[in-house]
């Protein structure tokens, strides 16, 4: 799906406020509300919009702790991947998960209570897991930057 700029604001709306109105997002988009909705839905019939959420705290939650984790398989060949991936994606500790290039195969980011229940999610998951040849760990002691809006605007 090729964008164009009225798709680009109308994306960059919804990701600042997702609960916007049809007719505030028109409004905003510079669309009446009919050609608007058209819009939106097939935005999300392409798959551009993968759906909606609500934007939770993480220390307002109990999980004030984001590690950092890179993981090295013993061995690189696509059925450990798989099983890697499918495992992995049935935690709910992890929030993000990277295949990537370079020293570690994967990168995760784990969010837990403390330093102990960090311990107890190595000691009962990661450890377990086959084919899993090394973990490191890093805290995050501040977080900096968070988006979760992409700079959709103006983009070519």
């Amino acid at each position: 799906m090729v964008l164009d700029e009225i798709d680009e604001r109308i994306l960059a709306e919804l990701q600042s406020n997702a609960r916007l109105s049809n007719v505030d997002l028109a409004d905003r988009a510079g669309l009446s509300p009919s050609p608007c909705l058209r819009r939106v839905r097939a935005l999300e019939e392409a798959g551009v919009i993968r759906g909606y959420a609500a934007l939770v705290d993480q220390e307002s939650v109990g999980l004030p702790v984001s590690v950092f984790v890179m993981v090295s398989l013993e061995r690189q060949v696509e059925k450990a991947l798989e099983i890697f991936e499918e495992r992995i994606r049935a935690l709910p500790e992890v929030m993000e998960c990277y295949l990537m290039t370079g020293d570690s195969d994967y990168l995760l980011r784990i969010v837990t209570s403390d330093l102990q229940a960090y311990e107890q999610f190595l000691m009962r998951h990661l450890t377990k897991f086959p084919g899993v040849n090394g973990i490191k760990s890093s805290f995050a002691l501040k977080q900096v930057v968070y988006r979760t809006e992409l700079p959709v605007s103006g983009m070519e």
